[in-house]
C-alpha cells in the first residue's frame, strides 16, 4: 500500500534549484510502487468549499511573480483523471463532506513543483483537492480519512505545504547551515507530537506549539500535513532541513 505524504515545497525556485530536496524526493519516488494516480492537497488552493479538479488536461499555472523567465517556461503536463475526480467527490460526500467538481482549475505550484522532482515525466494522472483553510486542521484530518482507502488502490495521497512558513522573516543571505532557533523549536515540537501520535496536541498546535504563530502567521501551509496525517498512521521522516534560515523543507510519510 502506498503511504500518504507531506511535502514542504519551499520556494517555486525549487523546480530549478532543488538543492537537497531534489534527491530526497526523487529517492522517495523511486522507493515507492509507481502510483496509478496522485491526489494532492496544496496550500495554494484555498477555497470556501471543497473542490476537486476534474479536467482531463489541467494547465500548469505559474501562480507567483518576480521570478526568472526560466521558471515561467517550466511546464508539468500531467493529465487529470475525471473518473478519479468523481470517485474522490463521492468518497468525500459519503463522509459528510460534500465537494464540487471544478473543470477549470490548473495545477498550482504547490502541486507541480514537488511532483516535477518526483515524477519528472509527468505521465501519472493528478487530481487536486482544494483547501478550505478557514475550517482549520480538523477538516483536513477528515478529508484524509475519507480518502485513505485510495492508497490501497495505488493512489498516492500528497499534502503539499511547508513545516514552517513565515516569508517575512526569511534571511535571503543565510547559508544552508543557518537555522533560526524559533523555527527549529516549532519543527521539533511537531515531529515529537507526530512520533507520539498526539493528534489532540497537533490539532491545537496554534496554542500549544512553541512560536506557532511566528512560524505560521496563517496556517494554510501547515494544513496539508493534517490531510496526510488523516490518510495514514505510522509516521516516518523522509527528509529534514531548512533554507533561508527559517523555511522548513521537511518531507514526511504516513504508512
Amino acid at each position: 500500500m502506498l503511504p500518504s505524504l507531506f511535502i514542504s515545497h519551499g520556494s517555486p525556485m525549487l523546480a530549478l534549484h532543488p538543492g537537497a530536496s531534489g534527491p530526497a524526493l526523487a529517492g522517495l519516488a523511486n522507493s515507492l510502487p509507481r502510483p496509478k494516480a496522485i491526489v494532492v492537497v496544496s496550500a495554494h488552493w484555498e477555497s470556501r468549499e471543497l473542490l476537486v479538479t476534474s479536467s482531463a488536461q489541467p494547465e500548469t499555472w505559474h501562480d507567483f511573480y518576480g521570478f526568472p523567465p526560466a521558471l515561467y517556461a517550466v511546464q508539468y503536463p500531467a493529465p487529470g483523471e475525471p473518473s478519479l475526480a468523481g470517485q474522490v467527490s463521492e468518497l468525500l460526500k459519503a463522509a459528510g463532506l460534500p465537494a464540487r467538481l471544478d473543470a477549470q482549475r490548473p495545477f498550482d505550484h504547490g502541486a507541480w513543483v514537488p511532483l516535477s522532482l518526483m515524477y519528472p515525466d509527468a505521465s501519472i494522472p493528478v487530481v487536486q483537492v482544494s483547501l478550505p483553510s478557514h475550517m482549520g486542521p480538523a477538516l483536513q484530518v477528515k478529508v484524509g480519512q475519507a480518502l485513505a482507502n485510495l492508497r490501497a488502490e495505488g493512489i498516492l495521497l500528497v499534502g503539499s505545504g511547508s513545516i514552517t512558513h513565515n516569508l517575512g522573516e526569511l534571511d535571503w543571505h543565510a547559508g544552508p547551515d543557518v537555522i533560526e532557533p524559533w523555527a527549529l523549536a516549532f519543527r521539533d515540537w511537531v515531529v515529537e507530537r507526530l512520533q507520539e501520535d498526539d493528534q489532540a496536541a497537533l490539532l491545537d498546535y496554534r496554542k500549544q506549539a512553541p512560536h506557532a504563530v511566528r512560524n505560521h502567521p496563517s496556517d494554510e501551509h501547515l494544513l496539508p500535513l493534517f490531510f496526510a496525517l488523516g490518510a495514514g498512521s505510522r509516521f516516518g521522516v523522509v527528509h529534514q532541513g531548512f533554507t533561508l534560515g527559517a523555511l522548513g523543507m521537511d518531507v514526511y510519510r504516513f504508512d
